[in-house]
């Protein structure tokens, strides 16, 4: 008895002498700033993910970049759980605000156990944990620490008590300590097994999280003791279903990952070219974004049998230019999901009509009640003769502009590009940010106006943004930090309202598409289609009074589609989309601006109606209503300044040219160099001889209605 009275007293001077002897390495540790600082260990413990938030702070994308660990971003002590606190507390060191970073107590306790024949228990305290974290050659691997580095710890241990405030220790220990196989710190801990932020963790779920610290991989029947045991510590009740089901969840063999791929091309677009360290804040709305990918998704499954795979769409707020969605791809449906459809230049087709419009009724060429002429046309070009057509393929002979842009008719846009000019609206496309265009205007020829040209969808979106901002441009931004920069005017306010206008009018966009169709509203909304040749590309873009909205649908590949117009492919999209955007709001019609003033026009024929139409002030007509000239015949099958070429190697009676009229009017006769060669009521087929000829329309009064100079060149 007393030689065991002896021995303890003994060991308690051992400990007491242990104590101030690592008190005193602890202080010469500390007053050479060995000890790290609070404010560097957090600097330096960095997430293993960048993380996209959106607008909200919620995450949308994360891009591993440390395949060793599994960590989030560093969170305060005062977002944890008070629950996860009091058990962390309880189970690891119930002394840990009475000691200086060693518990003699718990080291004497542990001690006399194991003398008692109890077995040695833990007497580690939080700090003593920490400075195991912070150095390497602290801790055990796998191994009982040596004596020289038991003491050092302690001494580490001291070292930062005597820098770090408790509340530090405690919150750099939830943030280092791992919990169960590559999850490491509470952030990751309460995400990954939980699918919590950390402050909203129950206290079964507390439980189970603090019986992991002790054993990060043991079994679910060992993790379940140590977590019943954990809330017998604090007094509180265990709830056994509860428990099993929160121990099952850390535990389960196979759980899926936590990483989340909703913008993935926006992620690699900002966190991979180094705009923020870990995190970064976007504009985008996660509800958005994720509804506008299972709207594109939706639609391209159910387009599966016409051979299309792939899609992109992007929302935009009006007013700040902020980008609230941005799908860059059908992600598994596509056999290139990295490829960004947002950006990649394709063509158009007619959704850049209303630029074309827009320019010629700012520069005081069309108004909305111009008169266009919808009939065969036969232009030379660089490669031959270019013919355009519309998308039905019919003829409407004269129509208004309003008409002609609403109801996408090709050969009357042709026809005004004839009036703006090539270069001009080049030009004026460059204004609009479309940098794609990088050559001469000869190049792309009158089938610009048909979208001829590439573009990206972010260039045409913000294009049709500044139509809805009254003709006021700015960049769009997909982070916060972005500037905007400056707006600048492209249109008055006044063209900008016609062009919307007409974009909305869906009695004339009718003509075409009918009055029912997936651009049709419920509230106003402006809105063209576009789709390039062969089917290749189909586009929607559309705005309301606070969002413009704009989907492509096609291949990457370049493969065409299966009869999928800008209707069929692209529009319902656009139509989802925008129906829910305004779930819970209207869109109004914009105020009519200064500038801007109504006339009553009248058309005797064609498919326009007599109608109140919108003039810019300096265009209104003065007097009563417009009206529709009677349509002329024309020449369709030669175009002016055509140059016929024969060829010596056939014979020449099959070289013969056709002359054809639009129109069969027995009245009207085919005049070649003055020589009347007969009627127009069918095509003429002429024999070419070589020189410069001049063909004519006329009737029996000498009234000419058209006229085509040509030249043939060849021996015949």
């Amino acid at each position: 008895m007393r030689r065991g009275v002896l021995f303890v007293a003994g060991l308690v001077a051992v400990c007491l002498g242990v104590g101030l002897l690592c008190q005193r390495i602890a202080s010469s540790l500390s007053s050479g700033a060995a000890a790290p600082t609070y404010e560097s260990v957090r600097a330096a413990t960095r997430p293993s993910d960048l993380q996209l938030l959106d607008r909200q702070g919620r995450i949308l994308h994360e891009i591993r970049t440390d395949p060793t660990r599994r960590r989030f971003a560093w969170v305060p002590l005062a977002d944890t759980s008070a629950a996860l606190r009091d058990t962390v507390i309880a189970s690891e060191d119930r002394r840990f605000f009475a000691h200086d970073g060693v518990d003699y107590r718990a080291i004497l306790s542990s001690a006399v156990g194991w003398l008692a024949g109890r077995g040695a228990r833990g007497a580690s305290t939080i700090t003593m944990q920490l400075a195991a974290l912070l150095d390497s050659d602290l801790r055990r691997g796998g191994q009982p620490r040596r004596v020289s580095q038991k003491l050092r710890q302690m001494a580490a241990a001291h070292a930062l008590e005597a820098r770090w405030s408790k509340s530090e220790i405690l919150e750099a220990y939830l943030n280092l300590v791992s919990f169960r196989g590559e999850i490491q710190g509470i952030g990751a801990a309460a995400a990954v097994l939980f699918g919590k932020a950390p402050h909203a963790l129950t206290q079964t779920e507390a439980a189970v999280l603090t019986a992991l610290l002790r054993g990060p991989n043991a079994s679910t029947a060992e993790v379940a003791r140590r977590a019943r045991a954990v809330l017998g510590s604090v007094e509180a009740r265990t709830d056994l279903v509860e428990l099993d089901r929160a121990v099952s969840r850390v535990t389960a063999a196979h759980r899926g990952s936590l990483e989340r791929t909703a913008a993935a091309h926006v992620a690699h677009r900002l966190l991979a070219k180094g705009m923020a360290a870990d995190r970064l804040r976007s504009t985008l709305d996660l509800e958005t974004q994720l509804f506008a990918d299972s709207a594109l998704r939706r639609a391209l499954l159910a387009l599966e049998d016409r051979r299309v795979s792939d899609g992109a769409v992007l929302v935009v707020e009006n007013s700040t230019g902020d980008v609230l969605a941005y799908v860059g791809s059908s992600g598994d449906l596509s056999a290139a999901p990295q490829f960004d459809g947002v950006r990649a230049r394709r063509q158009p087709g007619s959704a850049l009509k209303p630029f074309l419009y827009s320019l010629a009724i700012e520069e005081r060429l069309l108004t909305a009640a111009s008169l266009l002429d919808d009939s065969p046309l036969e232009i030379a070009v660089a490669t031959g003769l270019y013919r355009p057509e519309n998308y039905d393929q019919r003829f409407r002979g004269w129509v208004s502009v309003r008409t002609a842009l609403a109801a996408s008719l090709n050969i009357p846009a042709v026809r005004a590009l004839a009036l703006v000019g090539e270069q001009s609206f080049v030009r004026h496309l460059h204004q609009l940010g479309f940098d794609g265009l990088t050559r001469p205007a000869s190049y792309y020829g009158p089938a610009l106006a048909l979208g001829s040209a590439e573009v990206s969808l972010w260039e045409l979106v913000n294009a049709y943004r500044t139509l809805a901002n009254g003709g006021e441009m700015s960049d769009l931004r997909l982070a916060f930090e972005q500037s905007p920069g400056p707006s600048r005017r492209i249109y008055s306010a006044a063209t900008a309202f016609v062009t919307s206008n007409i974009l909305a009018d869906r009695e004339s966009r009718s003509l075409t598409f009918g009055l029912e169709n997936p651009l049709s509203t419920r509230f106003w909304t402006a809105v063209k289609t576009g789709t390039s040749k062969d089917m290749r590309d189909n586009w929607c873009i559309g705005f309301s009074d606070r969002f413009t909205v704009g989907v492509w649908v096609g291949n990457f590949s370049g493969y065409p589609m299966g009869n999928v117009s800008g209707v069929s492919g692209a529009a319902p999209i656009w139509f989802e989309i925008m129906e829910w955007l305004h779930r819970d709001r209207t869109s109004v019609e914009p105020p009519v601006p200064d500038g801007v003033v109504t006339r009553e026009v009248a058309f005797a024929a064609g498919n326009d109606v007599a109608r109140v139409e919108w003039f810019l002030r300096a265009t209104a007509p003065n007097g009563g209503g417009q009206h529709l000239a009677q349509h002329l015949p024309r020449i369709v099958t030669l175009a002016r300044s055509t140059i016929i070429a024969v060829d010596p190697e056939i014979p020449l009676s099959r070289q013969r040219v056709a002359f054809e009229a639009d129109r069969a009017d027995p009245s009207v006769f085919w005049v070649l160099d003055g020589k009347k060669l007969g009627p127009s009521t069918k095509p003429f087929l002429w024999l070419p001889s070589p020189g410069r000829h001049q063909l004519l329309l006329m009737d029996e009064g000498g009234r000419t209605f058209d006229r085509v100079a040509f030249l043939v060149r060849g021996n015949t």
